[in-house]
């Protein structure tokens, strides 16, 4: 199995909801995303995909996240927008604009340097 990573991130504010703690308090983060994408074979240029198509696919996801106030977001009405929820969405969101044979291995969300969370199936 092939894997090819990219990197990308967003500055957004977020709350969490019941929790007892400064967490719960409204704060921001500078979000760092990453996306891992998996393939058993290589395309015709020898690669899983272009790292700059897999960069403006993710840019094209997290951009909804960028600036907010994550909570306003229509799923996370529903969802406590915690680090595992938010890789959770972007996992999903970006594994539809992937096509076989390639296959979206796993999104990890940092919130800062020593604390990330990661989605994967």
């Amino acid at each position: 199995m092939y894997k090819v990573k990219v990197v990308s991130g967003f500055s957004a504010a977020h709350f969490l909801r019941e929790y007892k703690g400064k967490c719960e308090e409204l704060h921001g983060h500078n979000w760092k995303v990453e996306a891992h994408v998996a393939s058993e074979q290589l395309d015709a240029l020898g690669m899983v995909m272009d790292f700059t198509e897999l960069k403006n696919l993710l840019a094209e996801v997290i951009s909804e996240f960028d600036h907010v106030l994550i909570n306003d977001l229509e799923y996370f009405k529903q969802h406590n927008p915690t680090s595992e929820y938010i890789a959770f969405y972007i996992f999903n969101k970006l594994k539809a604009k992937l096509s076989e044979p390639l296959v979206l291995d796993q999104v990890r969300v940092w919130e800062k340097d020593t604390s990330c969370a990661t989605y994967h199936e």
